[in-house]
């Protein structure tokens, strides 16, 4: 091989290894950008916590590689119409007993999320495990978490415990009535 030839060939490889890392730098772009469309503020909020984006993307790309694992499914007529009357009986104690119908709401959106088929675990993998099909509510189930525990301590209001039991109606309501969408869970892979 002559000396043209060995420089035709290092060009060629440089020309490849260059478009390979373009490529590369692309397809992450592409991936974070997928991941911050789908999981919204969810993307911000676990960004700030594990402290950088790279960090991010790989933890939010396990949670949705997890949740394929699971098998969701959705609620029949008859489960989903218990739920809503379990729902409106809890919400109807809330004023004469709102620690305990926050407590009631909390166990029945458990109930509910065990029901669609997903692990009842620790209270941080739940939220994460939700975030991946429900990230625009994930928030409220935290919030409606951090009063029960202030409550626990004695550090919540009544107007505390309605905000929190609102948090949960909101989830409760996005579970109640989800179908499970193949499209949804569309995280990049």
């Amino acid at each position: 091989m002559d000396n043209a030839q060995m420089l035709m060939l290092v060009v060629l490889v440089v020309v490849v290894a260059a478009a390979a890392v373009i490529g590369w730098f692309h397809w992450q772009a592409r991936r974070r950008q997928s991941l911050k469309r789908h999981f919204g503020p969810e993307y911000g909020r676990t960004v700030q916590e594990l402290g950088s984006e790279e960090k991010a993307v790989e933890a939010l790309q396990s949670r949705a590689d997890r949740i394929r694992k699971y098998r969701i499914r959705s609620l029949s007529d008859r489960e989903r119409r218990d739920f809503a009357l379990n729902w409106r009986n809890t919400q109807a104690k809330f004023v004469d007993d709102p620690r305990g119908a926050l407590r009631e709401a909390d166990t029945l959106v458990c109930r509910l999320m065990e029901t669609r088929g997903y692990p009842m675990t620790d209270f941080d993998r739940r939220a994460e495990d939700l975030s991946v099909d429900h990230p625009t509510v994930i928030q409220n189930y935290r919030m409606a978490h951090k009063i029960a525990l202030a409550d626990v301590d004695g550090k919540a209001s009544t107007e505390d415990l309605r905000r929190a039991f609102v948090c949960h109606r909101a989830l409760f309501a996005e579970l109640l009535e989800d179908q499970p969408n193949p499209s949804q869970r569309e995280v990049p892979a």
